[in-house]
């Protein structure tokens, strides 16, 4: 329970991050944020969340002298930029992007047995860029050689893309949207602009 998700927005109500429980607690025990209530959007600092949770059956943490809701929306108190927007362009983030998946057979792999692909081969004039590179077994890497694609009759199950994660956070929108977070979320897509 502790290492859920949780929505942090900043002063201005813009998603900025994603945390687990136990940051996103700590940062409204400090007075640094303050817990969003999913139904009417009133706020409540820590013992005001404390007090409201004595009446919640479900998603509770117990300690020894109380129990607490697990929050799903907090809103910082201090800070009001946004983070950093662009997504490093990283062999890290293509390993993300891609899900340990080969492009090519649509397989999930261990890491150690992916390779990172050129879909327009760089002696073909093709460039290290979001759009250009993609997960391959090996297998499917041997065969496609120094081909496109659709020369070596190999289609990509996906056309590789720049990703739309939550500023600073990597985590995929897709995979961590709460129903209660949609509104504060549209506003956290945005386009990378990327140079080769």
């Amino acid at each position: 329970m502790l290492n859920e998700s949780v929505l942090i927005l900043n002063r201005s109500w813009i998603a900025v991050n994603v945390a687990n429980v136990r940051r996103a607690l700590t940062l409204v025990y400090q007075g640094y944020a303050k817990v969003v209530s999913p139904e009417d959007f009133s706020t409540y600092d820590f013992d005001d969340w404390r007090e409201l949770s004595k009446a919640a059956d479900d998603y509770c943490i117990h300690t020894i002298n109380f129990k607490i809701k697990i929050p799903e929306v907090i809103v910082l108190t201090v800070f009001n930029g946004v983070y950093r927007r662009d997504i490093k362009f990283s062999r890290r983030n293509i390993f993300e992007r891609d899900k340990n998946t080969c492009q090519y057979c649509g397989r999930k792999f261990k890491k150690w047995e992916l390779t990172l692909d050129h879909v327009v081969p760089r002696s073909l004039g093709g460039r290290s860029t979001w759009e250009n590179l993609v997960l391959a077994c090996v297998p499917c890497n041997v065969k496609k050689g120094n081909r496109t694609p659709e020369g070596a009759t190999l289609p990509l199950i996906r056309r590789p893309r720049k990703p739309r994660w939550l500023p600073y956070s990597g985590e995929s929108l897709s995979l961590v949207v709460k129903p209660s977070w949609q509104k504060f979320v549209d506003a956290a897509y945005w386009d990378v602009e990327l140079k080769d």
